[in-house]
């Protein structure tokens, strides 16, 4: 089955700078996102952006790992593509958009697993997995930005 290009967006009630300083802090995923058990970067670029980062996942009964490589083109995009792992394809990206009163940030995402799923399943899985990942992007942006 061919992956299918998810999109949620959410506004973030602060600035992107905020935005991307969490979204790019790779390696603190695990400590405020549900989905992340590990998150270690394994190359730099030259603005000490991760341009590879292996992540895994605790999917109950079994983990799921896997290693993106990104590409930034900041402050209003960056993507991925995963270059090895458990499951077939992870490509997507983020958008955003600086708001007068925060941030418009849109997650971009199609995963192919590999495995069969059936279809309302996964429909089910993925949309809410996105928007829950947004929902807790924005938690920790904000509770980061209130210390």
């Amino acid at each position: 089955m061919a992956a299918i290009l998810r999109s949620e967006t959410i506004h973030i009630p602060r600035p992107r700078a905020d935005v991307i300083r969490v979204l790019t802090d790779f390696e603190a995923y695990p400590e405020w996102s549900a989905a992340f058990s590990e998150a270690t970067i394994l190359d730099r670029g030259p603005d000490e952006f991760g341009t590879r980062v292996a992540f895994a996942i605790d999917m109950t009964i079994r983990t799921v790992r896997y290693t993106l490589e990104y590409a930034y083109k900041l402050p209003a995009k960056f993507s991925w593509r995963m270059i090895e792992g458990d499951l077939t394809s992870i490509e997507g990206f983020y958008e955003l958009q600086e708001k007068e009163t925060g941030t418009s940030c849109t997650c971009h995402q199609a995963v192919e697993t590999g495995f069969w799923i059936p279809g309302p399943l996964r429909r089910l899985a993925e949309g809410s997995a996105l928007r829950n990942s947004l929902e807790e992007l924005s938690i920790e942006v904000q509770r980061l930005t209130a210390e």
